[in-house]
Order: C-alpha cells, then sequence, then structure tokens
C-alpha cells in the first residue's frame, strides 16, 4: 500500500515524518490542533497526505523557533481556515513583540552606559551608614529628582531602601543605588515604572550591572537568532500559501 500511496501523489504520516525526524503521532497531532489541513482517508481509514501537507509541515516547523508553538499553530490553523489575514496579523503581533524587546535591549544598553560614578555619602545629622550607602535627600539631588519621586519608585517596588532603626530614615545601600539611577535613566528614556520593574528584577537577578553587561550579547544574539528564525518562517509560510493557491 505505502507504494501505491505514494506514486499517486499520496503520502503516509510517516513519509511527512521522516523528514523531520519526528513520530507519526507527532504529524497527527499536528493535524488535529489545525497546523496542517484535514487529511483525506483511504478506503480502510488510514490518513492519506500529499505534498501540500508537507509544505504546510515545513512552514509550521519553521514558524516554530520564531513564534513559539502557540502562535505558529495558530497562523497555520488560520491559513488552514481561509483566514489569510488573521495569519499575517499573528506574525504580526510577534514582530512588534520582537521590536519591543529590541527597544528593551537598547533602553538598558543606553542606561547603562549613561551611568556615571556614585558620588559620595552625604550624612545628615551625623548619622554614619556603610560606605557608598546615602539618604533620601542627598540621592534624590544627585539624580536632580524630588524626594516624592523616589518614594513613588520605591512603592513601585523599584528601589528598597532600609530604615534606620534609630532615626526612621530611609537608608540606600550601593545596590539601591545603583537601582535608583537605572530606573532614572530608563524614565529619561520614557519606560512607565511597570515596564521598568522586570528589568530592576534582572538587574538584581544578574548580581549587579556588570553580571547584567555580560548577559546583554547574550541577549541581544537570542534576538537576532530570533530575528532570523522569523525570517526562515515567513519564507516557509509564503511557500504554503502559493501552492495552496496553485491548489
Amino acid at each position: 500500500m505505502a507504494r501505491n500511496l505514494q506514486s499517486s501523489g499520496q503520502l503516509r504520516p510517516v513519509d511527512l515524518a521522516r523528514e523531520h525526524g519526528l513520530s507519526t503521532q507527532a504529524v497527527r497531532n499536528y493535524e488535529e490542533a489545525g497546523a496542517l489541513p484535514a487529511a483525506a482517508r483511504t478506503p480502510s481509514g488510514y490518513r492519506s497526505y500529499t505534498s501540500l501537507h508537507a509544505t504546510a509541515l515545513r512552514a509550521f516547523l519553521a514558524l516554530l523557533p520564531g513564534h513559539g508553538h502557540r502562535t505558529a499553530t495558530a497562523i497555520m490553523r488560520a491559513v488552514n481556515e481561509g483566514a489569510a489575514e488573521e495569519a499575517f496579523r499573528l506574525v504580526d503581533e510577534s514582530h512588534a513583540l520582537l521590536l519591543d524587546d529590541r527597544r528593551t535591549l537598547r533602553a538598558v544598553e543606553n542606561a547603562l552606559r549613561d551611568l556615571e560614578p556614585t558620588t559620595p555619602t552625604t550624612e545628615p545629622g551625623g548619622t554614619r551608614v556603610a560606605p557608598g550607602a546615602t539618604f533620601i535627600g542627598p540621592l534624590a539631588e544627585m539624580l536632580g529628582v524630588r524626594p516624592a519621586t523616589l518614594r513613588a519608585w520605591e512603592r513601585a517596588g523599584l528601589v528598597r531602601p532600609r530604615r534606620d532603626p534609630l532615626t526612621g530614615y530611609r537608608v540606600y545601600d550601593e545596590a539601591d543605588v545603583r537601582d535608583a539611577r537605572l530606573v532614572h535613566q530608563l524614565r529619561r528614556g520614557g519606560y512607565l515604572l511597570e515596564q521598568i520593574a522586570p528589568l530592576i528584577t534582572q538587574v538584581r537577578a544578574a548580581g549587579g550591572l556588570g553580571p547584567l553587561e555580560a548577559a546583554l550579547g547574550d541577549w541581544r544574539d537570542r534576538l537576532s537568532t530570533r530575528g532570523r528564525a522569523m525570517l526562515a518562517g515567513a519564507a516557509a509560510l509564503e511557500a504554503y500559501l502559493c501552492e495552496r493557491e496553485r491548489g
């Protein structure tokens, strides 16, 4: 039966699966999810695919690295349901997200580049603090913002000063000063507090600006890889669209 199917231009699930090192169950799952058009059935009930299904599978697998499984499936399902405009919208959304990620990366890089060395600590009222630490007034003056702004950043979780047990003053240690300076740079770049919060979390998780700078190169490489994957996915999707139109 295998020779008869292939000689008639029909393909079995295993024929599609072998090209990509997949299991036949994976091919069936992709069809059931709508990533492949519905297969015809032989009189004995076996699935019968065609070159169109093979092209659809190539397109779906090419879309996966750039768009992710959920979006790639939605794109292919839209095409297979005759809703090409919806597929294009989904592709555009992925590109918009990638552009947002690139802008975020650029903002972090610019913020790090524009940071200047921390000025020496000022100690009001003779209160002693650790080297590199400071209080809300001197920090606000250094950044050129009002103390109320620093308190707003604190409420948003962007800076986390401790309280001096004797005076109740906010004490910003070196990490807090670092975070405040980075927030200030990103705010100057037009970023909202809710957009800045995950970036500050990344800085803290990385253990500071130095490790974060080292991670930026990897972040940039991943964005480039994703961008190229989107190009490859677009080419494969176009090939599938053309074959559908010819069919």
